[in-house]
């Protein structure tokens, strides 16, 4: 195994859209979503160590997850989780992660991966992972892994590739936002279109360079601790300084701006999770294409829904079509799929209404 394989496992997220099962207190990456008895989190981890050494995997999270990281990944020494104390998006995070394993080892290569993601195909995943690490051991180059789009859709970012090339991995020509539907239709049609699964990798030495380029103030602001990183100083430093960090996404703070960008289109399939109706096209359906996970159901011209429930409950459901239904402690969510973008502001007015312990 590559002693200078890395990886930042990304799990500080809260997840709000898959309310009333992940809160602030226990985000879904620390749930079982799919009822395979494993969390989001620990089948990230285990995909991972196949060919990363287990001790070159950071945990990237926020201070109040450091126990719930440590009790789902007995592996993981405390050492290799990275604690934010205010959340800044993900540049300031990856860029201090990243400054702690160069110091380690400054040969390292890395990927940065969500721990929340669903990948099945985990031989095809390492493939495409140890491509790009070849790749970025010899090149001084930002590595993506893009997603093959399905359908028009119109919650992903997409990546535009200079479609003349021939190689695998191919130069990125730009970065797209979330388009409306139509232009979703013509980035299909076009072809050169890739989803962005927010999965990247790089040389350490890379993507240092590119923070210290395209933002300076940042990199100062955390190069100015490098001394005290991987020692006890390290904790009194990051909580002086962290919170000073701006807020920003590492696509904005550095891959729209950097022309050494590079894409590869997955060979695996891939959901981001990122709502029940995603985690809904992944499970088995039952008979009466209800996707259940603990739960006993009896349906009666009940289709297409989303059930979940805590210890096996019998779940009697009539004339019900396309809903989500989710019985947790002291919240019932009975919610349209066709509204599920909307459940974060549902959360809102339930914290709102009935206090924050509800989130």
């Amino acid at each position: 195994m590559q002693k200078n394989y890395y990886a930042i496992l990304m799990a500080g997220g809260v997840g709000s859209r898959f309310w009333p099962v992940s809160t602030q207190e226990f985000p879904k990456q620390f749930h079982d979503m799919l009822g395979t008895g494993e969390t989001l989190i620990q089948k990230t981890f285990q995909r991972l160590k196949h060919f990363i050494p287990k001790e070159n995997i950071y945990i990237l999270t926020n201070e109040r997850y450091n126990a719930l990281v440590l009790e789902q990944l007995p592996e993981v020494t405390q050492k290799q989780v990275v604690l934010e104390p205010a959340m800044r998006n993900t540049a300031p995070c990856i860029l201090y992660a990243t400054l702690k394993i160069q110091k380690e080892n400054p040969d390292a290569v890395m990927i940065v991966a969500p721990s929340d993601h669903w990948i099945e195909d985990e031989i095809g995943f390492s493939n495409n992972v140890r491509q790009a690490f070849d790749f970025c051991k010899n090149n001084d180059a930002l590595v993506t892994l893009g997603i093959k789009p399905t359908f028009p859709n119109t919650g992903y970012g997409y990546i535009e590739f200079d479609k003349h090339v021939e190689a695998t991995i191919k130069q990125v020509h730009q970065f797209r936002e979330k388009p409306d539907y139509e232009t979703a239709k013509d980035f299909i049609a076009k072809g050169n279109f890739l989803w962005n699964a927010g999965i990247f990798m790089w040389s350490v030495k890379s993507v240092v360079r590119a923070f210290k380029n395209n933002q300076p103030k940042l990199y100062q602001l955390f190069e100015t601790g490098i001394r005290s990183y991987n020692t006890p100083a390290e904790a009194d430093f990051i909580q002086d300084n962290y919170p000073k960090a701006e807020n920003v996404s590492v696509d904005y703070a550095i891959m729209e701006k950097s022309d050494n960008v590079f894409v590869i289109a997955a060979e695996f399939d891939w959901n981001d999770l990122g709502t029940w109706g995603s985690l809904y096209d992944k499970l088995k359906k039952d008979e009466d294409n209800n996707a259940v996970v603990n739960a006993r159901t009896l349906a009666d011209e009940a289709t297409g829904n989303m059930i979940r429930t805590k210890n096996n409950k019998i779940v009697v459901i009539d004339g019900i079509r396309d809903y989500i239904i989710v019985d947790k402690e002291e919240v019932l969510l009975i919610f349209p799929k066709s509204k599920e973008q909307d459940i974060k502001k549902t959360l809102q007015k339930v914290k709102d209404r009935f206090g924050e312990q509800y989130g």
